[in-house]
């Protein structure tokens, strides 16, 4: 079953998220915020298994751009989708250059969800072979 950690401040917003992914199939994990995510990852088997990874922008304690440089760091094969309230051009275009896979505006239809995962998805295969 392919894990995702889905890192989100919003509580109603990461519940739904996880409850959609769930039903697709996926194992989530969930994070508040960047410094929570950096935990989970590091955590048990969690590094060795995981599939994509679903980052929120503007967080408290660790925010989304640090722990996306930090996922970029040490987890440079794990495909990562921004998920944001708060849409900037000039942060989407400088991401989306540095490999992250898509750049979504909340609120996110669940097709449009979907849709990134799988090409997450898609481009975590293609890094294995």
């Amino acid at each position: 079953m392919p894990r995702i950690l889905l890192v989100e401040d919003e509580d109603v917003n990461r519940e739904m998220f996880r409850r959609r992914l769930t039903a697709r199939g996926f194992d989530v994990l969930t994070a508040e915020n960047g410094e929570k995510a950096i935990e989970t990852i590091n955590t048990g088997e969690n590094r060795l298994l995981l599939d994509v990874m679903i980052c929120d922008i503007r967080m408290p304690k660790v925010n989304g751009i640090e722990a996306i440089a930090y996922f970029r760091q040490n987890y440079p094969r794990v495909p990562l989708i921004v998920l944001t309230g708060f849409p900037d051009t000039e942060m989407a275009t400088s991401l989306l250059r540095q490999g992250v896979v898509d750049y979504l505006v909340k609120p996110v239809e669940r097709e449009k969800l979907e849709a990134s995962v799988a090409r997450a998805m898609e481009q975590r295969e293609l890094a294995h072979l």
